[in-house]
């Protein structure tokens, strides 16, 4: 019998935590997942899921009205608070999905919080005041991020809401002050003005969504000024004042201190986040966060301590909730002495905007920064058959190669982005070059065949766009 109580212990029941667990009990280990509030974590509970199933509700509300060119006019009445209802359904069914499939692979569920003792205990405080202690052989860190707080924007202050908050609300607002044009802020403001709100976004940035490239953020920025919000760059959020109505927020012009006022019903903070690691006593054992608040790790996950691993948003960029899943893969592989490591792994972003952006790989200046002779090729979604028939054609598949052929990067803007995105993933993850994925068969009429278009247009042999 093994002198300690479980052999892997995983503090945190979100995509990077619960994927840890399973995936190490399916090496037939024994583990132990310890979770304080509901399994799945931020994304299933409070982000990724609840915002698409209501995203998806706000599609088929703003479609149904702007159908006319396609003979379809409807008078459309949104029952917000039933379409909140259903998009808790779907959090709830997918919750006790995670927790079946948690037990299914014999996964042991303790509900609590979980803090070092020492390298190899932890105690484990209860939701009704009991603890207990518990000894590991592996430890896997996976408590997650929390939404950055903005001085003077608390979110216990009434109507400053985060996006956990935002996705809560049982009336829709009348207007909303959204802080940050981040891929988070401009899904949820595109989200709520497709629901009839009015929507004012204050960014300190002279930019839309920065992580993305600015030519495919530009269909986005488009698409957010039809949809009538107002976008200010330039403005940090400097104070917010509860008011009888809702809340006044005040702004600062970044470069000449120029105060404006915005009023609104609430105001949602959507500046980013930061790792949770202030919970679990990292001291206690001898590990530290870096810089900027991340715990280190090599490419297998593993901190400064060998048998203590961190994976997700804890461990550092990219926070994606697919890059922490692949993370705690790879933590369970290394704790059971197989799998690959981390490393070279093609990690696809994603908005779900209006369009969609997803990217995976190297952008075009990237690849031009290395020692590769860069080719690109593109295909614009106005000539995608599919994409006529749906009415939405704005945006473009464009992919990146190398001198040799081989498929470095991909962006793509328009319906669906977040769907195709997967096959330039496989080709940038598998080394595949333009010329495989121009001579691979696609399904007509699909978007897909923008990918087959573009990678045809890298050799000026594309069927349906002219070659430049």
């Amino acid at each position: 019998m093994s002198e300690f109580d479980t052999e892997v212990l995983v503090v945190g029941g979100g995509p990077a935590g619960y994927v840890a667990a399973i995936r190490a009990a399916q090496y037939d280990l024994d583990v132990t997942l310890v979770e304080e509030n509901t399994l799945g974590g931020t994304c299933l509970n409070r982000g990724c899921i609840p915002s698409k199933a209501l995203i998806s509700a706000a599609n088929v509300a703003h479609d149904a009205r702007n159908w006319s060119q396609m003979g379809i006019t409807a008078d459309v009445d949104v029952d917000f608070g039933r379409m909140v209802e259903w998009k808790d359904d779907v959090v709830e069914n997918m919750n006790r999905s995670v927790e079946k499939l948690c037990k299914a692979n014999r996964v042991s569920l303790l509900e609590g919080r979980a803090a070092f003792e020492d390298e190899h205990s932890v105690q484990i405080d209860g939701p009704n005041g009991e603890s207990e202690r518990l000894t590991f052989e592996h430890a896997v860190l996976a408590t997650g991020s929390r939404p950055i707080e903005l001085p003077g924007f608390e979110f216990d202050r009434p109507g400053v809401l985060d996006a956990k908050e935002a996705l809560a609300l049982e009336e829709r607002p009348d207007s909303l002050v959204v802080v940050g044009a981040g891929y988070i802020g401009m899904e949820l403001s595109m989200l709520f003005a497709k629901l009839g709100v009015d929507v004012t976004v204050v960014e300190a940035l002279d930019t839309m969504m920065p992580a993305f490239p600015s030519d495919l953020v530009a269909p986005v920025s488009s698409a957010a000024s039809e949809l009538g919000i107002e976008t200010n760059y330039g403005e940090l959020a400097s104070a917010c004042q509860s008011t009888e109505g809702g809340v006044t927020v005040a702004t600062e012009d970044v470069d000449s201190e120029e105060r404006r006022e915005y009023d609104a019903d609430k105001v949602l903070v959507a500046v980013g986040r930061s790792p949770v690691t202030d919970t679990v006593a990292l001291d206690r054992i001898g590990l530290e966060p870096d810089g900027d608040g991340f715990v280190p790790t090599d490419e297998h996950g593993r901190t400064d301590l060998d048998h203590v691993f961190a994976v997700g948003d804890v461990a550092g960029e990219p926070m994606l909730a697919h890059a922490g899943s692949a993370e705690g893969e790879i933590a369970a592989a290394a704790i059971a002495g197989r799998g690959p490591s981390a490393e070279d792994r093609a990690i696809p972003a994603v908005a779900f905007t209006s369009p969609e952006i997803a990217t995976v790989g190297l952008s075009r200046e990237e690849a031009e920064a290395t020692d590769h002779d860069v080719s690109v090729g593109e295909f614009p979604m106005r000539a995608s058959g599919r994409a006529l028939t749906t009415g939405h054609t704005d945006g473009f598949v464009r992919l990146v190669s190398g001198d040799d052929g081989v498929v470095l990067g991909g962006q793509i803007v328009g319906p669906e982005a977040s769907e195709l995105i997967s096959e330039v993933t496989l080709a940038v993850e598998e080394g595949l070059t333009t010329a495989e994925l121009a001579e691979s068969i696609h399904p007509h009429p699909t978007l897909s065949e923008a990918i087959s278009e573009a990678a045809a247009n890298e050799h000026d042999l594309a069927i349906h766009t002219l070659n430049r």
